[in-house]
């Protein structure tokens, strides 16, 4: 049952990398078939991580009503709503209606089955976790791919709110495997502190601010990486432009196999430092002056693999920093400062490459590389002098 029960944990989290990648792998399509600029993509990706937010800050007070099982059965039951939206949408604004159930989704699986696996499992299984849902953003840029070349955009969410819904279907299959796993389930829901409480201890705010800065980057990739090889290299058709969409994904998805088999030995501060090193290396590859694609695409995939261990590393720490009975409230925070990231600084960039083009990409991910990892940091020193 143990074994089961992690599956479909497993499973899961591809249902939350599925929706993920679509918007920036179909927006190139998009864009024309509504008539508005590029950067709109922006205020589209502000919505749904705007109800993200909402969703990540309610989810403590969630947690001590709910069972995960529940909670994560209605989240992917409102991603299957948002994504049948999408594609019967006919205008611009009608993304934003649907754009609720969508983000609204993502939120509340993130933070609980994220709090419910750091309580319980390794490192090791947290980064084997996060890679599933690599497998999940992997997928759906491919599926937008071979939609716009067999049919349309709107085909492209379609087909991913069928294997939504499937997946929906085996969760809800495997309620009774929650059940063998109930007591242990409900001691490690039990959110003792609350928000206000947990953001003031030593290092929290800097964790925010890092994650704040971890996705801005990744989420900017997100959303213009197939942006940034339709503006900048030429000779490339639109379902090659779509599929590029996935290039961060599958580095996301093999940073964090990787992780999965050397976190235990390595540790997460010593992982998160090597991944940032290594997404830092890719950033400086994609900014050679080169024309043709596959050095860019190279550099987006060792961006992809470094930021791979980041995210699921912080939060894996967090029972261990700041102590189990705040571990809930502290990766729900976590989790609302990495949307705030996710929704406002790909629409900045997205406002800013319309007045300095597309190329300026690499330059804005370095930023918040550096920032990531400077607070990192400092958050490893104030807890060292809390400790000594």
């Amino acid at each position: 049952m143990y074994s089961l029960l992690l599956a479909v944990i497993y499973l899961i989290f591809i249902s939350l990398g599925l929706p993920d990648s679509l918007l920036g792998s179909g927006w190139p399509s998009m864009r024309a078939a509504f008539g508005v600029p590029s950067s709109y993509a922006g205020y589209v990706s502000m919505s749904i991580s705007f109800m993200t937010i909402i969703s990540a800050l309610l989810s403590p007070r969630m947690m001590k009503r709910f069972h995960t099982k529940w909670i994560v059965t209605v989240s992917i039951f409102l991603t299957v709503m948002g994504l049948i939206g999408f594609s019967f949408s006919t205008s611009y604004w009608m993304l934003f209606l649907f754009a609720v159930p969508y983000g609204l989704g993502a939120g509340a699986i993130d933070a609980s089955v994220n709090n419910y696996v750091a309580n319980n499992y390794s490192g090791s299984v947290m980064n084997f976790l996060h890679c599933f849902y690599g497998v999940g953003a992997v997928i759906s840029p491919n599926i937008m791919a071979l939609a716009l070349r067999k049919a349309r955009w709107n085909e492209g969410y379609r087909w991913t709110a069928y294997i939504q819904l499937a997946i929906l279907l085996v969760c809800i299959v495997s309620l009774p495997l929650w059940k063998q796993n109930e007591k242990d389930a409900e001691d490690s829901e039990k959110a003792e502190a609350g928000i206000r409480e947990a953001i003031r201890l030593p290092g929290v705010i800097l964790t925010l601010i890092a994650f704040f800065a971890y996705c801005s980057g990744e989420a900017t990739c997100f959303l213009w990486t197939s942006s940034y090889f339709a503006g900048t290299k030429e000779g490339l058709t639109e379902g090659m432009i779509a599929s590029f969409g996935s290039l961060i994904f599958g580095g996301l998805m093999l940073g964090r196999l990787i992780s999965g088999f050397v976190s235990n030995r390595l540790g997460d501060r010593r992982l998160i430092r090597i991944g940032i090193m290594i997404e830092l290396v890719g950033i400086l590859i994609v900014m050679l002056p080169i024309s043709n694609y596959l050095p860019a695409a190279v550099g987006f995939i060792l961006i992809g693999t470094g930021m791979g261990p980041v995210y699921p590393a912080i939060q894996h720490m967090a029972p261990e920093n700041f102590g189990r009975r705040n571990s809930a409230a502290v990766i729900s925070l976590q989790m609302a400062s990495a949307y705030v990231g996710s929704t406002f600084m790909p629409m900045v960039f997205g406002n800013l490459q319309q007045h300095l083009g597309i190329g300026i990409m690499p330059y804005y991910l370095l930023i918040f590389a550096v920032l990531n990892l400077g607070m990192l940091e400092r958050t490893y020193a104030v807890l060292m002098k809390k400790k000594g």
